[in-house]
C-alpha cells in the first residue's frame, strides 16, 4: 500500500512494532509542540499511522477467527 502522504514511507514495509514506535514518537512530539499548525500536521500523521495499525490488527483478528476450532459451532443449535 502506498502512503496517503508523500512524506510518509510505505507503511507496508514497517513491522507492527515500528508503527507503534512511530505513534509513540509522534504523540510525544504532538504534546510538546506549541505551534497549532505543527500540532495539526502531527495529528494528521498520527491518524495515518493509527489507521494502519487498526487495519493490521483487524486483519490479524480476522485471520485468527477463520482458523478457529469450528467443531463447537455444531454443538449449539437454535430452533
Amino acid at each position: 500500500m502506498t502512503a496517503i502522504n508523500p512524506l510518509i514511507e510505505d507503511l507496508s514495509k514497517l513491522k507492527d512494532a515500528e508503527v507503534e514506535n512511530k505513534i509513540q514518537d509522534l504523540s510525544k512530539k504532538y504534546w510538546t509542540a506549541s505551534n497549532p499548525n505543527l500540532k495539526m500536521q502531527i495529528a494528521s500523521f498520527l491518524d495515518i499511522y493509527k489507521e494502519e495499525l487498526t487495519t493490521r490488527r483487524a486483519k490479524a483478528w480476522d485471520q485468527q477467527y477463520q482458523k478457529r476450532n469450528k467443531d463447537l459451532d455444531d454443538l449449539i443449535q437454535i430452533n
